[in-house]
């Protein structure tokens, strides 16, 4: 198609010799740029945002609107930049063109299309990014550290109760007293050498013995009127009850008179139940026993058990070796000071207020959140105790643990520890019980009383 104008000027080839004038070409505009409002430097006024494309005069009136009138005689002639920000069309194309196949449209983002428009910023220019809604982050944030930390509890819990060796049974103990208001837990620590090496044995100074006898023994009473704890001296005169064996389930007649250590190795921890049952008559609850080997890899796991030894003391039977003062003992060192007793002109009842205090130390460190909630020091610990701590069929991982936690309750001054109260010497060189402290004891233990009976030894 031919845009030249049909006016009958020149500029189709005539043969006339007069030069060629000039030529007119009807104006291509582009499309009306979308308006923008008026930038604080270009102080052109309210009629700033209107093209001269608007008639020859009238354009030139309202282009400039009421805040300025241009004077024709500065020939004013506003660039093409200057016309895209402030809304200026001279009519004529730069070049560029608007739209097309691959545009989509106006305000299209492709080629060919009008670069998009953005509000502007406080700055002035594109707006930054949304700023962040912390109390959201945080909310969840904290959704997922605890629903963590549940996961952890729980597979904790499942794995360490995998570990227990719930192997007492003590359904077969015969003729059980009743329940009382607190509860009871009957603590062994047997010098079983069970799991240990010729060179550990020698370590530990346990000897070779065959089998296994209790070397310590003590009831704890966990009750809200406070903890007790009671150590029983195995050279304790009792009476040793007829009783059903454990493993063969025939019944036995009474043994009579007899030290307490002798029960556990005629029928276990069975018979010792029943034996310290039928002589207190108080019903034992829960049954909780250790070995040597295990008693020294729980104080090594917990990276040894810090105790303040009143007065030194030597013992070469045990390895005992100690200065008077504050020390941090390992699993070699705990075995020897809760095992002397030739040391010591009490003998026996002497070392069970040693392993009383020594067991309340270990559980107030034990039963801490340094220990609990540190992975590096929970597992240790309850991996090296629970291999070798035999419980009661009944007994659970939180029974374990508000076991534990009674005993850091009378580390901490909130309960008693005491020997069972001593009348005197008794055949064999054993000890014979004050049957009515011992009475008196059992009745306000069973009531869930504060215990005021006092332990003459």
């Amino acid at each position: 198609m031919n845009d030249w104008p049909e006016d009958g000027g020149y500029g189709r080839g005539g043969a006339t010799p007069q030069p060629e004038g000039p030529r007119r070409m009807s104006h291509v505009r582009r499309p009306q740029m979308p308006q923008q409002p008026p930038r604080p430097d270009q102080g052109y006024g309210q009629g700033q945002g209107q093209g001269y494309d608007q008639g020859q005069g009238q354009g030139r009136r309202q282009g400039y609107g009421q805040g300025h009138r241009p004077n024709p005689d500065q020939g004013y002639n506003p660039s093409f930049t200057q016309a895209q920000g402030t809304g200026y069309d001279s009519g004529y194309s730069s070049g560029q063109v608007y739209g097309g196949p691959q545009g989509g449209g106006p305000q299209g983002g492709g080629p060919g299309g009008v670069p998009p428009q953005y509000a502007p910023g406080p700055g002035g220019g594109r707006p930054g990014r949304p700023a962040p809604d912390w109390r959201k982050r945080i909310k969840i944030g904290s959704i997922v550290l605890v629903v963590g930390a549940l996961v952890w509890g729980v597979g904790t819990y499942a794995w360490a109760s995998s570990r227990m060796r719930n192997e007492v049974d003590l359904s077969k103990v015969i003729e059980r007293p009743a329940e009382g208001d607190c509860t009871t837990y009957l603590i062994v620590g047997s010098d079983s050498r069970e799991g240990m090496t010729a060179e550990e044995k020698k370590k530990l100074h346990t000897g070779s013995a065959e089998g296994k006898r209790t070397d310590s023994m003590m009831i704890l009473a966990a009750c809200s009127s406070g903890n007790t704890m009671v150590s029983l001296p195995r050279d304790s005169w009792v009476t040793i009850p007829n009783f059903v064996g454990s493993e063969s389930g025939k019944s036995f007649p009474a043994r009579g008179g007899s030290k307490l250590n002798a029960a556990y190795a005629m029928d276990g921890p069975e018979l010792l139940v029943r034996t310290v049952e039928f002589n207190t008559g108080l019903r034992i609850d829960h049954y909780a026993e250790i070995g040597f080997a295990g008693f020294a890899n729980i104080v090594d796991a917990l990276g040894g058990v810090e105790l303040n030894i009143e007065k030194g003391f030597k013992d070469k039977k045990s390895g005992a070796d100690f200065q008077a003062g504050t020390q941090t003992l390992d699993g070699e060192q705990a075995l020897a000071f809760v095992r002397t007793r030739y040391a010591f002109a009490e003998s026996d009842l002497q070392r069970t207020k040693n392993q009383q205090k020594f067991l309340s130390a270990l559980a107030n460190q034990a039963a801490t959140p340094g220990t609990i909630l540190n992975p590096f020091a929970l597992y240790p610990t309850l991996g090296a105790g629970l291999d070798t701590l035999i419980v009661d069929k009944d007994m659970s991982l939180y029974d374990l643990g508000q076991m534990f936690f009674a005993m850091k309750g009378i580390n901490s001054g909130d309960g008693k520890s005491m020997n069972m109260p001593i009348a005197g010497s008794a055949p064999q060189g054993s000890l014979k019980w004050d049957m009515p402290k011992v009475k008196q004891l059992v009745e306000q233990i069973k009531n869930d009383q504060k215990v005021t009976v006092e332990s003459n030894r």
